[in-house]
């Protein structure tokens, strides 16, 4: 199985928080492997406050976090469920991060006891959906000096003890939203129903189950994602890095009735027109 992937989809302006940070992708062991997209780490030491800004995956997330070095920075983790909005996060002072970005659907054979749409939009304690001590905090996290390797290890170990439970729904859920993700003549739920042979209110059910959001919500996050790196001059499509995007072009790529389409949801889930985020300085 591939490494982490490299792209730097949903990051509004990568760049510029690579600047700030440390930040790296690192591959789970093989076991987590078919649930885990990868582990990603941040650490900071920051002179100014910066805030840093991501188009949410439709994808949930495990986070264990410390910021500062004070009496009032302990250490805690969360599950982050499928963000609706623009994630906006400031950072400031020293810190570190340590995230699981699961696969779309592959976080519910860890916490099968409720659907995934029971997270979704919410940030709740991880004690709250799976056992979790101090130690295991600790142990992910760690002291500032602590090695890299120690501490995916411990992800690894914390991960493999909370499960995951084989549930071959989600499988077929995390092939479906993979496909969105691969396929670009997948534009509407219909169309991704009839290929399956199952009505769209079937694939709207298992979504919610174990996603957390319904395919229509995946495909147009998709898109966004990729108008998102091609604003921003990267990998999506032909044009080379800094040349002009044809945008009338790309909403017709992206499966968009005209440009309007395109800019108004870029727009509304990005805070910017597409033209103004890929203007140098923006």
């Amino acid at each position: 199985m591939a490494g982490p992937r490299r792209d730097t989809r949903g990051i509004v302006d990568a760049p510029e928080l690579f600047a700030r940070v440390r930040f790296r992708r690192r591959a789970p062991a093989s076991d987590l492997r078919p649930y885990l997209e990868h582990y990603w780490l941040i650490d900071w030491d920051l002179a100014q406050p910066y805030a840093s800004h991501v188009v949410p995956h439709p994808s949930v997330n495990v986070v264990f976090q410390r910021f500062g070095d004070g009496p009032g920075s302990a250490p805690f983790a969360e599950v982050a469920g499928i963000g609706l909005d623009l994630f906006t996060q400031k950072l400031e002072g020293r810190g570190r991060v340590c995230g699981v970005q699961f696969r779309p659907g592959g976080f519910r054979p860890f916490a099968p006891r409720w659907p995934v749409s029971r997270w979704t939009g919410r940030r709740v304690p991880l004690g709250e959906v799976m056992p979790t001590t101090d130690a295991d905090l600790a142990a992910v996290l760690g002291p500032a000096e602590a090695e890299e390797d120690a501490r995916v290890a411990a992800l690894d170990a914390y991960l493999l003890r909370a499960g995951p439970r084989p549930d071959p729904q989600a499988e077929h859920a995390m092939a479906l939203a993979d496909r969105i993700r691969t396929d670009r003549t997948i534009r509407r739920v219909t169309r991704l129903a009839e290929a399956e042979g199952v009505s769209a209110r079937s694939l709207q059910r298992l979504f919610a189950t174990y996603v957390g959001v319904g395919p229509k919500w995946v495909i147009l996050r998709y898109r966004i994602h990729e108008a998102l790196e091609r604003a921003a001059g990267g990998s999506g499509g032909s044009a080379e890095p800094g040349a002009e995007v044809d945008w009338a072009q790309l909403a017709a790529d992206l499966g968009y009735s005209d440009q309007a389409h395109l800019v108004r949801a870029f727009t509304a889930t990005v805070g910017v027109p597409p033209t103004a985020y890929a203007r140098p300085g923006s």
